[in-house]
């Protein structure tokens, strides 16, 4: 499906060209879980001239219940094929945005914040182009059919088969995703046993937001045909790496990456410097929806290669925002913390906010820092003046309460119903007790 579909005409041409008998109709929740709405491809029509409604009060952070009937509109352009199911009476997709019932985009959808914040940045002159690298881990499935921990995976950063017993599954998962259009740059074992990453082209922001929570559901799938369970949670294993979702970004005018500048220090422009301010100063804040969840806070600590420190650099891994290598279109800034369990559109569209904040305020970055900030001692990192992110998600949702930019990135209404779940989801956890105390404390009081 490598095709690019723009109009009606077109997604009906090619559904029936498909032997398409099946369309969902997906969408995500603000905590950014995948929902779809089947239908019989005769109605395929009605779907695209945004007839469609559904009930919005049965999904979390959308509407009340009597106000609930909401109407889901497809994007020509995300039209897909799955092609793990039968070619005859096949399933196929379309990525739709949430309206109200008055035909104004409803506030409420994470796809359609990401589409205001991008606006946003069209009024200046920018258009966002996003590349993430997303890492999983695949477990074995026991006996009952529930995921394990386990894995007879023992293999290392860039192994192969026989050591990286997941390749035939990752094999098979970069065919289906590019069947479905993804133009796959590298795929590889990565540093955890049973730990995997998958890297595809970059892409304006609203079509990798797209792709994003495409990828998660191809993954899982494919890894299910395989006997195995695909997990994007950001530390399912102490003791060895989590898995996050670095994101390299940059900004483009009238076809020309704005953030390379030959004759520039590291041959960055002024704008990519600010860029990078922007990103730093709300790092504390983004970090409440770029690492969304209780369990990444357990990636997020010095040790296993995660970002901690509230610094950037052109060559060192250790800090928060790197500058690779590569330059002229290539140029862009990498930020190394978000994790895949977050929200895509909601996380680039808070990124973009915040870089966008960097080059209208003018903020300078503080000179880069290119030694090993994991080998620092605290009072060296004082002395430098590189802070840290949260260690909580208490402390994130702390920070995103207190960062009006982010906040206006996101909309009041989904800022409200964001750390309304989550900070019922920081509660359950704050109360539950954990094997570790149990092991701790049992025997000693």
């Amino acid at each position: 499906m490598s095709d690019i579909i723009s109009t009606k005409v077109e997604v009906m041409e090619k559904a029936k060209e498909a032997n398409v008998k099946f369309i969902r109709l997906q969408f995500t929740d603000i905590l950014g879980v995948l929902k779809n709405v089947a239908i019989p491809v005769d109605q395929l029509e009605k779907a695209l001239d945004g007839e469609l409604m559904f009930d919005g009060s049965s999904i979390y952070g959308f509407t009340r219940i009597e106000e609930s009937d909401m109407y889901l509109r497809p994007d020509p352009k995300t039209f897909a094929v799955f092609p793990w199911r039968p070619r005859d009476g096949a399933v196929a997709r379309l990525m739709c945005d949430i309206y109200n019932p008055d035909g104004t985009p409803y506030i409420g959808c994470p796809r359609n914040t990401l589409k205001r914040v991008m606006a946003e940045a069209e009024e200046l002159g920018y258009t966002m182009q996003v590349g993430p690298e997303l890492e999983f881990f695949l477990f074995h499935i026991d006996e009952n059919g529930f995921p394990s921990l386990k894995t007879h995976d023992r293999a290392g950063y860039f192994d192969l088969t026989p050591v990286d017993m997941g390749e035939d599954a990752r094999r098979n998962m970069v065919l289906t995703l590019e069947e479905m259009g993804f133009e796959i740059e590298a795929s590889h074992h990565e540093v955890a046993p049973g730990q995997h990453e998958i890297d595809f082209k970059y892409s304006d922001a609203l079509d990798i937001a797209d792709k994003i929570v495409t990828f998660k559901f191809v993954v899982r799938t494919i890894a299910q045909r395989h006997g195995l369970h695909a997990t994007f949670m950001p530390k399912p294993v102490f003791g060895i790496n989590g898995s996050g979702m670095h994101m390299n970004q940059s900004l483009f005018r009238e076809g020309k990456n704005v953030f390379f500048d030959p004759e520039g220090p590291l041959q960055l422009s002024q704008e990519a410097y600010n860029y990078i301010g922007g990103l730093l100063k709300h790092a504390r804040a983004i970090s409440a929806i770029s690492n969304p969840t209780v369990n990444s806070y357990k990636r997020l600590v010095p040790g296993y290669e995660a970002p901690v420190y509230l610094a950037w650099s052109g060559r060192n891994r250790s800090p928060l925002i790197r500058i690779p290598a590569k330059r002229g279109m290539s140029t862009r800034v990498e930020l190394r913390n978000p994790d895949p369990s977050c929200n895509p559109y909601l996380a680039i569209a808070a990124c973009l906010k915040a870089g966008l904040d960097g080059i209208k305020s003018g903020i300078t970055p503080p000179p880069p820092c290119d030694r090993n900030i994991y080998q620092m001692s605290r009072a060296e990192r004082e002395e430098l003046g590189i802070g840290s992110l949260p260690g909580s998600l208490e402390e994130a949702l702390a920070e995103l309460c207190a960062d009006d930019v982010i906040k206006d990135a996101m909309g009041p209404h989904i800022f409200n119903k964001y750390v309304e779940a989550k900070t019922t989801e920081w509660e359950h956890y704050r109360v539950q007790v954990h094997q570790w105390e149990i092991d701790e404390y049992l025997t000693r009081f």
